[in-house]
């Protein structure tokens, strides 16, 4: 995977702050605002304070706790005085709440990185994230999550120890972000893929090719999801722990459907599904760019792996 930081500020840095002049002016707390967003006090402030991302599809939903439009989240800026006033979004913000509408073909733009839209489910170009995050995911690989240092991460990145904490206030608010934008990028891209199909087994094709391409296209942050969920806090733990289940579950429900309409025929239907993923989850194990696959070919391989194992009816799938 290549991953590249933006050579300017963050995008939208001002998100944070017009999130925190909203909830103040509705006398919402934070504490209230979390709970109703399903994330801890700790992930709120970091997204106010402008630490940490904050994906599309959550702008949207605060905007809805607050009662104003996506577009007013991306429309204040701060005077001279101190003060707030609306200002027309310029187009980047324009394109984020686009996005929180999913719009298909719409990059999902946050403070942490970029990552494609629903629309562009089969398509990887590099991943961008900030300059903290890229050295973070670089140590985490390499050491671990509790291998690596504020300080091994800072060098990474060419930062000074007290340079990396203008970005974040912890390695743990790094992990979060990067698990945070993992599963919130396989999970856009598997509900683009799963629309597609026509059918349930089609649908199980397409979900087993997203599967697989995103499992060797994005390697290092798919290993990150895999290896340190452990790290987490119970709270982050639940909630990310929730999105994986609410992925594999997309796969359950196809391969049952198939198996009911007679296109597949897994004796265990739910066991098998567990079985396919798990199979496309470990290619991170041993996957390598500059191998002899290429990861399209690599996925159509898994969908052919993924229909044998469930039992795919003599007329075979497209």
């Amino acid at each position: 995977m290549t991953i590249q930081t933006p050579s300017g500020s963050t995008p939208f840095p001002r998100i944070g702050d017009t999130i925190r002049q909203l909830r103040h002016g509705r006398g919402i707390s934070l504490r209230r605002l979390a709970e109703q967003l399903s994330v801890s006090p700790a992930t709120l402030s970091a997204i106010e304070n402008g630490h940490t991302g904050v994906s599309a599809v959550r702008v949207a939903r605060i905007a809805e706790l607050l009662d104003v439009p996506v577009e007013r989240i991306f429309t204040t800026t701060t005077t001279a005085a101190g003060g707030s006033v609306p200002t027309a979004p310029d187009r980047s913000a324009t394109e984020v709440a686009d996005a929180a509408g999913r719009r298909p073909g719409q990059d999902v733009r946050t403070s942490a990185g970029v990552f494609p839209g629903v629309g562009d489910w089969r398509q990887y170009g590099p991943l961008v994230l900030d300059p903290a995050l890229a050295a973070a995911l670089s140590a985490f690989v390499d050491y671990g999550y509790h291998g690596s240092t504020m300080r091994t991460i800072a060098g990474r990145a060419g930062l000074s120890v007290s340079g990396l904490y203008h970005y974040y206030e912890s390695k743990y608010e790094m992990l979060v972000a990067l698990l945070d934008l993992t599963m919130q990028d396989l999970d856009a891209r598997m509900r683009a893929a799963r629309s597609e199909g026509v059918d349930p087994v089609a649908r199980v094709a397409l979900l087993v090719e997203c599967l697989a391409l995103f499992h060797s296209h994005r390697r290092e942050t798919a290993f990150l999801g895999a290896s340190e969920m452990r790290s987490l806090q119970p709270e982050e733990r639940a909630r990310l722990a929730a999105i994986r289940r609410d992925q594999q579950q997309m796969l359950d429900d196809e391969v049952a459907a198939a198996v009911a309409a007679g296109q597949l025929r897994a004796r265990a239907p739910k066991d098998a599904a567990r079985a396919v993923v798990t199979m496309c989850t470990a290619i991170v194990q041993w996957y390598r760019p500059d191998g002899p696959t290429s990861p399209e070919e690599l996925a159509l391989r898994y969908v052919d792996f993924a229909l044998d194992l469930l039992g795919r009816s003599g007329s075979g799938v497209g």
